[in-house]
């Protein structure tokens, strides 16, 4: 059975309502988002370390499957109750935590931090990994995922204009409830600016097109094939990654 545990009454309730509106419409688990999630999760695996492991933000736990494999020991910590509904049902042997990041306070550390497309979200993504940082046990990791604003498919929509920049939020953005796109350059600066050490910087998923053009005519071994061509040139890939340490 999992355990629950209630969110303090510090919690912001606007930034809390914002995050159960996002879910109440979630596209992560749908079409090519999934892919590019479960993607992620064979990339972080190999890096991951040790027996405790929390994940920031698993909204409706496409990651979290493979964790529960990997992990006898797993916190979820989500600010929206319907994903945390759901993780409950899913994940019964978790530990799920409905709370907002700034109110996170775990009474021990984790070998394995998970940040899957978490701090294009946040309000201060350096803060949240300062935090992160101090549930950090010694020798243990942190993995984080963020789009990369510098994406093929991206550059191609600023030369249609579609988008007026390379960070200019579009439709699918704003409906995830991004507060900001990343750079390769952003996402290192935000780490070092959290006194984290950069172990490993890469990419995945060289994405030509949306997904919309994609979905139904790419079969699943192209869609891998052009994942692991995003390794080779992380710059451009539609997905980059840091995993970081303790200095």
């Amino acid at each position: 059975m999992s355990t629950v545990l209630a969110p303090p009454e510090s919690s912001r309730l606007p930034e809390a309502s914002r995050l159960d509106e996002i879910a109440a419409d979630s596209w992560y688990s749908k079409g090519l988002n999934t892919a590019t999630v479960e993607y992620c999760a064979e990339v972080f695996a190999r890096f991951w370390k040790g027996t405790r492991c929390l994940e920031m933000g698993p909204a409706e736990g496409v990651m979290t499957r493979a964790l529960a494999q990997a992990f006898p020991d797993l916190t979820l910590v989500e600010g929206a109750e319907p994903f945390c509904a759901g993780l409950r049902d899913r994940f019964p042997r978790a530990i799920v935590v409905h709370s907002l990041f700034e109110d996170f306070a775990p009474a021990a550390v984790f070998d394995t931090i998970v940040l899957g497309h978490v701090l294009e979200h946040v309000e201060n993504s350096v803060a949240i990994l300062r935090r992160a940082a101090s549930w950090l046990a010694p020798g243990g990791v942190i993995c984080g995922a963020v789009p990369n604003a510098r994406s093929l498919h991206r550059q191609a929509a600023v030369i249609l204009g579609m988008l007026d920049s390379e960070h200019s939020l579009n439709a699918t953005d704003r409906h995830h409830g991004h507060r900001r796109l990343y750079d390769p350059e952003r996402l290192r600066a935000d780490f070092l600016a959290a006194g984290l050490r950069i172990r490993v910087f890469g990419g995945y998923w060289i994405k030509p097109l949306s997904n919309v053009q994609m979905e139904g005519s790419w079969p699943e071994k192209t869609i891998r094939a052009f994942m692991q061509l995003g390794e080779r040139y992380p710059d451009i890939a539609a997905e980059i990654y840091v995993i970081a340490s303790q200095p």
